[in-house]
């Protein structure tokens, strides 16, 4: 985001009141009607899905500066995903009136907004070619590299993520067995190596050559 437009839209929300969750909260429930727009000042929130045998099924995660849920607030849908915090978060919440107000009269927030959804939406696409196509292998890296490009930070040893088994299982469809077995194997080739809740990449072309 556009460190302008960031600031715009950080000074709109900041005239909510400031609200903390600790990790693990559900901020809206699937089926609930949403009490309003979360701005998220500080933290992640994964939005996911609830399977017929009771997984967690994640299809995103929002970083800082994200405001959600956005399908509701501008085409009044039915919400059908539950938004968790995944880290300890810092909120404001606006109502989706005074939301939709504001971008209306703010079109650069608008085309940012879009240019994000867009930069989501190949994500996705590339989750889904994978899903429908590729083997563990290749799910796992795929989910590796959309968390890397998204929220890696990097330290001496390369592109840090903060980021369980569990949570590579819930993202990528697999089994935590699984995801396991394949970080085993792309620690032996120095491509991801797993340490209790942290992934270092120490170089993110490698690990993308693997999926040509």
């Amino acid at each position: 985001m556009d460190i302008l437009i960031k600031q715009k839209v950080a000074i709109f929300f900041t005239q909510f009141k400031l609200q903390t969750y600790k990790k693990g909260e559900v901020l809206i429930r699937a089926g609930e009607d949403p009490s309003g727009v979360f701005y998220l000042k500080t933290g992640a929130i994964k939005q996911y899905l609830i399977s017929q045998k009771g997984d967690e099924l994640v299809v995103n995660i929002f970083k800082s500066g994200s405001f959600l849920p956005m399908s509701w607030a501008i085409n009044n849908s039915e919400n059908i995903f539950y938004f968790e915090t995944a880290t300890l978060c810092e909120v404001h919440k606006a109502p989706r009136n005074r939301v939709i107000t504001f971008l209306k009269e703010n079109p650069d927030v608008v085309f940012d907004l879009i240019s994000r959804v867009y930069r989501g939406t190949d994500g996705l696409l590339l989750r889904m070619a994978y899903l429908m196509s590729g083997d563990a292998s290749e799910r796992l890296i795929t989910e590796l590299l959309i968390h890397a490009k998204r929220f890696g930070t990097q330290s001496a040893q390369g592109l840090l993520l903060t980021l369980s088994e569990k949570d590579l299982a819930n993202q990528s469809g697999l089994t935590r067995e699984t995801v396991s077995r394949e970080l085993k194997k792309l620690k032996e080739k120095n491509l991801a190596i797993y340490t209790k809740g942290t992934i270092v990449i120490p170089r993110l072309e490698a690990l993308e050559s693997e999926l040509l």
